[in-house]
């Protein structure tokens, strides 16, 4: 069976980074683990073919007459593409197998694009179905685990061999699945429960083992949702990691998501700085007590949260964080709210967003219940407006929404909060894996200084930040560039969210115009 891995392709977003990518080389942040994983799961003596199209203008002729079978996964955000090529796939005669988050959450509109299989769930449980079914000889089905969850502590190493190894800026790899959490807005818990379930510490080394082999040398992102959320079992996995990255003389730098009441375990704060630990995305969303205790993010109310910020920022982490505005009963200024805590607390990356029901959530069905879901599929990206009726008008939210960001991701504003941020981070305890010196990173540095330190307005206090970086804080200068680096990204990314925001907000308020005008024409007419 030869069989073709098809990775549908991003929309520009907050995370795509293509002209911080652009400086380094690299084109695209992360690596499709879900695929790498599916095919390490599947039969080994099938042949398979990576095709990302975030790497790559498409599937060639050749790739296309080659497979028997197409296999496509993603996210929600990715849905465009991924009916796009299920489309092309049958056009061309072939069999299609999707799988991942959407395609759980909403399997019907794959299966309307022409969808043989659905793979739904976890593949650990539902792969081994479908290749049963492929062996009987069934021409299309639909498999599903039914509420089970897998055992992640079984799950194989995933097909590191089948990637470009220069093609992505940060490796992938996962430790656990699922969150303790409530969070009404959140879809983790609905696909991956509340229970966290991890993986063995032997399996995460012998993943980095296999990305040594290969010879990747970039920073490795955890993708868990919740990397704490089982402190136990992370703590029994830092303390092997510790051991293995002295033997291995500390090739790689970690990253990861956690919940904020990381700053509050300074036993497990300080495990992951002395295991490399560097990068930290947290989900704040608001600093307003009442819109979290709403929502149910119970833990971000239960101490300062920008002490917490403080507290790993001192350690040695780059704090990045997730805001959301448009929570119900939510008072006039959330956005201008956000912006002053994102400045208090000098977290350079922001990633600000409306609120937006994702399928199946406990946010989704009370809005369904209240009728208050229109017919917009939300899908995760900060370019699209919310897809329901929220509390206060929505042309407030959006201007507001529109406002916070283009604050957030100004220029002048983006280098001091990051300077403030770097001379507060703790130093590396550990050597630091650094890229090589070639004409690339040499390239990529004089592009910095010239756009920020010489064309644009942050000329005088790119230099001045730098150098005392250099003075006061050196050990950290290789991460401060590349965080004004990606400045490169949201100086252009900024415009696109206003603009399409702006477009989206005029196109409902001519329609809502258009609404109220046709109601009170139909009263005039009762009326008469």
């Amino acid at each position: 069976m030869r069989v073709l891995l098809l990775y549908p392709r991003f929309p520009k977003s907050f995370w795509s980074f293509e002209k911080g990518l652009e400086l380094i080389g690299r084109k695209a942040l992360l690596p499709p683990l879900s695929l790498i994983t599916v095919a390490a799961i599947l039969p080994q003596e099938w042949e398979y073919k990576l095709v990302d199209r975030n790497i790559s203008e498409g599937v060639t002729e050749a790739e296309w007459e080659w497979a028997d079978l197409v296999v496509l996964s993603c996210m929600i955000v990715q849905k465009e593409d991924l009916l796009a090529q299920i489309r092309e796939a049958k056009r061309r005669g072939k069999r299609v197998a999707v799988g991942g988050p959407y395609v759980t959450a909403l399997p019907d509109e794959s299966r309307q694009a022409g969808a043989d299989y659905l793979i739904l769930d976890e593949g650990e449980i539902t792969l081994p179905m479908f290749v049963e079914a492929l062996e009987k000889g069934e021409t299309s089905g639909v498999f599903s685990a039914n509420g089970e969850k897998a055992d992640v502590s079984q799950t194989p190493i995933p097909r590191f061999d089948l990637l470009d190894r220069h093609a992505y800026d940060t490796m992938a790899i996962q430790f656990s699945r699922g969150c303790p959490f409530q969070c009404e807005f959140c879809d983790i818990i609905v696909l991956y429960g509340r229970k966290s379930r991890t993986k063995s510490p032997a399996q995460v080394l012998a993943e980095l083992d296999r990305l040594v082999e290969l010879g990747f040398t970039q920073a490795v992102f955890l993708v868990d949702d919740n990397f704490i959320g089982n402190k136990r079992n992370v703590k029994l996995l830092l303390k092997e990691l510790k051991v293995w990255l002295e033997k291995n003389r500390y090739p790689f730098r970690f990253l990861t998501e956690a919940s904020v009441d990381l700053a509050q375990d300074r036993e497990l704060l300080e495990q992951m700085v002395e295991c490399n630990f560097y990068v930290v995305f947290l989900g704040i969303e608001t600093p307003d007590a009442e819109s979290l205790t709403l929502t149910k993010k119970f833990q971000n109310t239960r101490d300062s949260l920008s002490d917490s910020v403080e507290a790993m920022t001192k350690a040695g982490l780059r704090v990045m964080a997730g805001f959301i505005i448009g929570f119900d009963g939510e008072k006039p200024g959330a956005g201008e709210r956000i912006v002053q805590f994102v400045e208090k607390t000098s977290i350079p990356m922001a990633m600000f967003s409306m609120l937006q029901a994702l399928p199946n959530t406990a946010l989704w069905h009370r809005l369904e219940k209240e009728k208050r879901l229109n017919s917009q599929m939300g899908n995760g990206n900060q370019t699209t407006l919310m897809n329901f009726v929220p509390t206060r008008p929505l042309e407030e939210i959006a201007r507001e929404y529109i406002d916070g960001f283009w604050q957030l991701y100004d220029p002048m504003r983006y280098l001091d909060r990051t300077y403030r941020h770097f001379m507060m981070m703790g130093a590396p305890r550990n050597p630091v894996p650094r890229r090589r010196l070639n004409w690339g990173t040499i390239r990529a540095l004089l592009t910095l200084c010239w756009r920020q330190g010489i064309v644009r307005e942050t000329r005088f206090k790119f230099w001045i930040y730098l150098f005392s970086i250099l003075r006061h804080n050196p050990r950290v200068c290789d991460h401060y560039l590349a965080v004004c680096g990606l400045l490169e990204h949201f100086y252009e990314y900024r415009a696109i969210v206003r603009d399409q925001i702006e477009s989206q907000l005029a196109e409902y308020l001519a329609a809502k115009a258009a609404a109220e005008s046709s109601s009170e024409s139909v009263q005039e007419s009762a009326a008469a």
